[in-house]
């Protein structure tokens, strides 16, 4: 594989046609930097997110009117009296089993309400996608869905539905090219964190608000934020932390919630005049100094919690969790030591600058070795396909369909650990024939229109093999030979 295919699929997203990454690849990644859009149109029209909260906590408002109007209903209800009626007459006027509950004024609801968090989410997708087809810095959109999938929230849940994009949009895509440090604060003080891992919902047992909340009210500590913090995002698994360390750190985090929506909303913890925000209630805050990881915090309210994320961003543990995940993303599935120490290096030295560490990534020749090293996964896939072919539209529905189809929901890993970057999760018969299904779709709406060979050359520079070649050759339609490309092992792998 010529380095400028190189360039083009492992680096970047896949060619469009008429890019040329030139004589010095190289240089073309760099001057990307320079070229990309944190807010490019489709994301810019996308709701903040602070309206959609807003949205949110007018449908918990409302949710908790109907539920006490229920609850009042069934208590006020009288045993009814036992009817004279022949049974077959009262059985005739007894609503049928699993009957029409359109009208149940709780059920429409909640239905409308995940009907609008879902247009949400996408126009969200339907947003990424186009930017990620569309962009001038490809190199860039792919570290932004990197660092994404490093930061995973799964909008399974209805509070997370609407959101999951806008963690990538707002907290991801403006830091992409700075600070490691700012980038993790900026995710970890995010709604869509803070209420995907229940943030929201922790309060100090020792709190003002605990101490104060009426007698039964089920209260208490989440870890959640913090395990996935210290596990996932900064130090990575068997990196020396105690489980004495998530909890003092969970007791730091508390406070930490979302204007409108935290636990102690329009009260001593909530704050609906600016729902959405990152919001610090002294009031859930757990008082007292504490020890993790070996260092003392003193008591300083939010920023004992942020003190940790500061030296948790520049710790060598997190250099290396990072180093190793960004060798195996650009380098192979097994990532090579000594790159892995090179990022790691860059990483430290320069205090978690993000452009100095793909600057290591651009110069290391690991990354630039001729046989293709990874399997793309169906996102990569179906973007590099939508870009082969000059795709300008994007309809929400059909776009999340596709992504659905394939196996790769966009924002809905199922777990905080993201998607799987290794081969062995993406490359089964099944998940290739789907591939095969899709290819084929797209080839046909092209309506002949593209010649394959001659784009497929164009989009893989001096790496196409004789077999694939000849493939595309004997194809019996111009569409037949543009799914073929698309399924070619050149496409399938970067």
């Amino acid at each position: 594989m010529a380095e400028a295919s190189i360039a083009l699929n492992r680096f970047g997203l896949g060619g469009r046609p008429g890019d040329d990454p030139g004589a010095d690849p190289k240089r073309w990644l760099l001057a990307q930097f320079y070229r990309f859009d944190a807010r490019p149109q489709p994301i810019a029209a996308l709701a903040p997110s602070s309206r959609i909260v807003a949205e949110l906590v007018d449908y918990q408002r409302r949710l908790h009117e109907l539920q006490r109007i229920e609850r009042e209903a069934a208590a006020s209800a009288k045993t009814p009296e036992i009817s004279s009626m022949p049974a077959e007459a009262n059985a005739s006027a007894a609503p049928m089993p699993g009957g029409n509950k359109s009208d149940d004024p709780l059920n429409e609801h909640r239905r409308l309400g995940r009907l609008q968090a879902r247009e949400h989410y996408a126009a969200a997708v339907a947003a990424r996608t186009a930017a990620a087809v569309t962009g001038a810095a490809p190199f860039v959109e792919r570290l932004t869905h990197f660092w994404a999938n490093h930061f995973a929230v799964s909008a399974d849940k209805l509070e997370v539905l609407g959101l999951g994009g806008s963690l990538e949009l707002e907290a991801v895509r403006p830091h992409v090219l700075g600070k490691f440090r700012d980038m993790l604060h900026a995710v970890e003080r995010h709604p869509a964190m803070l209420l995907y891992l229940d943030q929201a919902q922790s309060v100090g047992p020792n709190s003002v608000f605990a101490q104060r909340a009426p007698r039964g009210k089920r209260l208490g500590l989440n870890e959640n934020l913090a395990r996935e913090i210290l596990e996932l995002h900064t130090l990575g698994v068997r990196t020396g932390y105690s489980q004495a360390d998530v909890t003092e750190f969970a007791r730091a985090l508390t406070g930490w919630t979302v204007a409108g929506l935290g636990v102690g909303r329009g009260g001593l913890g909530g704050d609906t005049e600016r729902p959405g925000s990152f919001l610090f209630s002294p009031a859930l805050h757990e008082p007292g100094a504490r020890t993790i990881l070996g260092r003392s915090y003193d008591a300083a309210g939010e920023g004992q919690a942020a003190a940790v994320l500061d030296r948790l961003a520049t710790d060598p543990a997190t250099a290396r969790h990072l180093a190793t995940k960004l060798a195996r993303h650009f380098a192979g599935d097994d990532p090579p030591p000594p790159l892995v120490m090179r990022i790691e290096t860059a990483f430290l030295q320069s205090d978690g600058d993000l452009p100095t560490v793909y600057r290591a990534l651009i110069d290391s020749p690991e990354c630039w070795v001729a046989e293709a090293v990874k399997f793309k996964s169906p996102w990569e896939w179906a973007v590099s396909a939508m870009r082969a072919l000059g795709t300008r539209q994007f309809q929400s529905g059909e776009t999340i369909g596709l992504f659905a189809q394939l196996g790769q929901p966009i924002w809905r890993p199922g777990s905080p650990a993201g998607w799987d970057d290794v081969a062995s999760a993406w490359m089964g018969p099944d998940a290739i024939m789907r591939r095969v299904e899709a290819a084929e779709r797209m080839a046909k709406r092209t309506r002949g229109t593209i010649d394959a060979r001659s784009r497929a050359a164009e989009l893989f520079p001096d790496a196409l093999s004789e077999t694939t070649l000849r493939a595309i050759g004997r194809a019996e339609s111009p569409t037949q030979a543009l799914a073929l490309m698309l399924v070619a092992p050149e496409f399938m792998r970067r």
